[in-house]
């Protein structure tokens, strides 16, 4: 087996042969941890009927690990630099494919069933993302109607806190809600700094999100649905009923009908939005939909 890229000598000899610089404006910061990369597989429980598509692959670290427990990578690098560094670093393998994308520029869908042709079962999504596109790619990913099962993440420690986070908590919300309605949520494990290069000011994790079966609740309007959720953490602290009347102004005049009706319910206009459930913000955002239409 070809000596990993993951090692601070390995690394330091392909960037020196390549003159390489790290763009602080890619957000450019290397594993140098061949054990986290392993558990990062794990976690991502590849097989060899497994495509995989990779964002960011760098000097191609996870994208060797992806290749070595996968059937086929299809990795998307937006530094054209790279493109001549991963050929040399990924010779060994004949089922990674580098294209030279943005990956929030190109139709995902439309790549995944030219590249990745004939697959045996959904695709999982595994990268190493850069701290300044995480949430955009994620959220892209999501909305586009893609056959991905599972995404493996690592990000930044407080956005994989903020995406697993449960109702009640600090870290809870809207974007919590916009990833938890589609996909379960795990945090799997913390990645510390010192295992990148150049390092970090914080340290990362690695986040688990496999697609639910069902959403947990049912929304009639679902960009009504994110709306009503968004607005309810415009001002944390602030009760549900001032956020929403501060995007929705027209319902302040209908506090009196509105409050009781939504009581009856179960949902109190005095709480503040980290304590709702998603089960709730449907409740909340069905009912106002309907209201406001009449």
């Amino acid at each position: 087996m070809n000596k990993d890229i993951a090692t601070p000598g390995r690394t330091k000899e392909i960037l020196k042969k390549y003159d390489f610089l790290f763009k602080k404006s890619l957000g450019q910061n290397f594993l140098i941890d061949s054990n986290i990369l392993r558990r990062i597989t794990e976690t991502a429980e590849l097989d060899k009927d497994t495509d995989v598509i990779e964002i960011g692959p760098g000097i191609g670290a996870l994208t060797e690990h992806l290749a070595r427990t996968s059937k086929r990578v299809l990795a998307f690098e937006i530094d054209q630099r790279l493109m001549s560094i991963l050929p040399d670093t990924l010779a060994a393998y004949d089922n990674v494919e580098i294209v030279n994308e943005d990956i929030l520029k190109v139709d995902v869908g439309e790549m995944i069933a030219t590249k990745l042709p004939n697959r045996e079962q959904p695709v999982k999504v595994v990268a190493n993302l850069p701290y300044y596109v995480t949430t955009p790619i994620i959220l892209q990913l999501l909305h586009e109607d893609l056959p991905v099962s599972s995404m493996t993440f690592m990000l930044q420690k407080e956005v994989a806190d903020r995406i697993s986070a449960k109702p009640g908590t600090k870290a809870y919300g809207s974007l919590s809600i916009a990833i938890q309605y589609y996909m379960e949520a795990e945090l799997s494990f913390i990645v510390p700094k010192t295992v990148f290069m150049p390092q970090p000011n914080v340290d990362s994790a690695i986040i688990h999100l496999k697609r639910r079966q069902e959403p947990p609740a049912e929304v009639n309007n679902i960009d009504f649905f994110f709306d009503i959720t968004r607005s309810s953490f415009a001002q944390r602290r602030k009760t549900l009923w001032n956020n929403l009347v501060n995007r929705f102004p027209e319902l302040k005049a209908k506090k009196e009908t509105l409050e009781p009706a939504l009581a009856e319910l179960g949902i109190d206009v005095k709480r503040r939005g980290e304590t709702l459930t998603i089960p709730e913000f449907a409740i909340l955002s069905n009912f106002l939909d309907d209201f406001m239409r009449k």
